[in-house]
């Protein structure tokens, strides 16, 4: 068969446009390397010179968050704890609830509710942080007070609410994606078999979407691990080591705004804690991706 003759010869401009093409999608996927490459360097660097002077003994271990007042402390133990309990508690919120949302969605919604009901949970995720850490301080810090009158004006209480609510839109759409990627096939069997729809839904669908569930959980909590403005106006500024959610405490991201705000000349000890802070941060974020990358694998279920 003639090429030439049929039409299906390739033109020199095509195959040097698919070519440019090529070229700038491996340039775009290069700058992603480089961007963090440069933001693991400028981390390790600043970091390395604070360690210098600050032992990473005291840093990752001790008690006290005093880097800008005297007596100095560099403890980041208080500044872990309060991130960790922000986490804990938006967990609580976001995970069932968006857990529930999903198995809702995917099971019992008629198309009709589904079309209204989805796009309004992914709104949700379209809200600025400022404005759920300022709903937080003005509507949820004194519903809370009306409750609970010991709740101080920023607590991690309606920090972590407001997080659920920002985490659960995630939660909810990347476990309904998990949910409906199970084969119609293992539902009808199970219906065969005599199940109920709840039985279907918690026996069948959830552990067949496991994997998916599981890393939309890991990657919700990275989310609220790196959480900023919200946190910051909701929680306060106190690096509070204490467990009871009613109280002040400071996140990492927290800090790290506190400090990038100009309180700490650049190129001092106290500056050098901002970059200390965000590696720490950067190493929890990465263990956390790598976690929801090894559940996948392991717990992973592919259909045909």
């Amino acid at each position: 068969m003639d090429v030439a003759g049929s039409g299906l010869q390739r033109k020199p401009w095509g195959r040097w446009h698919e070519e440019g093409i090529k070229g700038i999608m491996f340039l775009c996927a290069l700058l992603s390397v480089v961007v963090t490459i440069g933001i693991i360097a400028v981390l390790a660097t600043e970091a390395s010179t604070f360690f210098r002077e600050v032992p990473v003994w005291e840093f990752l271990f001790g008690t006290r968050w005093t880097p800008l007042l005297l007596p100095r402390s560099f403890g980041v133990v208080p500044l872990i704890g309060g991130t960790l309990l922000i986490v804990a508690g938006s967990a609580a919120i976001g995970i069932p609830i968006g857990l529930a949302s999903a198995i809702y969605l995917s099971e019992y919604a008629t198309k009709r509710a589904r079309a209204i009901i989805k796009p309004i949970l992914e709104i949700l995720a379209g809200i600025p942080t400022v404005v759920y850490g300022y709903f937080a301080l003005t509507f949820i810090t004194p519903l809370l007070r009306t409750v609970i009158p010991a709740t101080n004006i920023f607590n991690a209480a309606s920090a972590s609410i407001v997080v659920g609510i920002m985490v659960l839109p995630m939660v909810a759409s990347l476990c309904d994606d998990a949910l409906r990627a199970v084969p119609d096939s293992l539902r009808f069997g199970a219906y065969a078999l005599g199940a109920t729809p709840m039985e279907v839904a918690t026996r069948v669908t959830v552990p067949g979407a496991l994997s998916g569930i599981v890393a939309s959980f890991v990657l919700a909590l990275s989310r609220a691990v790196g959480e900023t403005m919200a946190v910051t106006i909701a929680a306060g500024a106190t690096p509070n080591l204490t467990l009871n959610p009613l109280e002040s405490v400071q996140t990492m991201t927290a800090y790290i705004v506190s400090v990038a705000t100009g309180d700490a000349p650049a190129g001092t000890v106290e500056y050098q804690t901002l970059f200390a802070v965000g590696a720490l941060l950067f190493v929890i974020t990465l263990a956390a991706n790598l976690i929801a990358i090894r559940i996948l694998r392991r717990f992973r279920e592919v259909y045909d």
